[in-house]
């Protein structure tokens, strides 16, 4: 039986080594061209945007629960997302997906 999204990102999530990790989170401008690197193969698969901002809303929560912000924007990120609730997350979610797509 083929894996849905959330057990296929708990997968890759889990298997990211600390060097690789590290290095996507070693600067706020890697960690956005690691993301949209992410939202275009999952939009060549056919994601639409709602699947997307559910992927990033994931990736997203486990990095500040997870991970120490190691700049300036991470630490805001990480700050704005623990002090909203799930309806606030989702809309974060949709922003970090716009940024990204708007710098491609």
């Amino acid at each position: 039986m083929a894996m849905n999204i959330d057990d296929r990102l708990d997968a890759k999530l889990s298997s990211i080594n600390s060097e690789e990790k590290e290095e996507i989170l070693k600067n706020f401008t890697t960690f956005k061209s690691y993301l949209a690197s992410k939202v275009a193969a999952g939009e060549k698969l056919g994601l639409s945007e709602e699947a997307l901002a559910k992927a990033t809303e994931k990736v997203a929560g486990y990095l500040a629960k997870h991970e120490e912000p190691r700049n300036r924007e991470e630490h805001l990120l990480q700050q704005l997302w623990k002090s909203g609730d799930k309806e606030q997350q989702h809309v974060l979610s949709h922003l970090l997906l716009n940024l990204v797509k708007n710098e491609g």
